[in-house]
């Protein structure tokens, strides 16, 4: 059994740190990607506050699919380039966006979202898919919120690719 829950983080350095470390045990000794994917989803849902969707979007055949994800229904398909995530997935870089509506050709899964972060998840030169957190709070996320996602996804690319 697993009990992993979120100290009353005074800062969000040490709400990353402990998540980092749930996440590491959650999936070091586990093979499977899809259990992996499902588990963290529903670790990152459990630690990060104002959170509507958190989740994977795996790339297949050259385009995003949706993975294990907590949160309501979410589009299925994204094509590269489209959207905050094939925007990350085409750019390998992370999309920081505090207010959806601004962002170009935003794809609105659930009207309530308001600001998104979407980390590509590397396994060396190979994109396997992206992280995307979304919120109902505008400006939810921040610089400190896109390192301790990167620091994450970095711990766990090779255990969900």
């Amino acid at each position: 059994m697993y009990d992993f829950a979120p100290a009353d983080a005074a800062d969000k350095a040490t709400l990353y740190a402990d998540l980092l470390s749930a996440a590491d045990a959650l999936t070091r000794d586990e093979s499977d990607a899809v259990a992996n994917m499902a588990n963290l989803s529903a670790l990152i849902w459990q630690f990060l506050p104002d959170l509507n969707w958190a989740g994977f979007y795996l790339m297949k055949e050259g385009e995003l699919v949706l993975g294990p994800f907590q949160g309501k229904p979410a589009c299925i398909r994204i094509p590269v380039g489209r959207g905050v995530c094939g925007a990350a997935a085409q750019s390998r870089e992370t999309q920081l966006v505090e207010d959806v509506h601004d962002f170009p050709g935003h794809i609105a899964c659930d009207a309530a979202s308001a600001s998104e972060i979407v980390v590509p998840v590397l396994a060396g030169d190979r994109l396997i898919g992206v992280l995307d957190l979304d919120s109902p709070r505008p400006a939810r996320f921040d610089k400190q919120d896109q390192s301790g996602l990167e620091a994450l996804v970095a711990t766990i690319a090779t255990r969900i690719g």
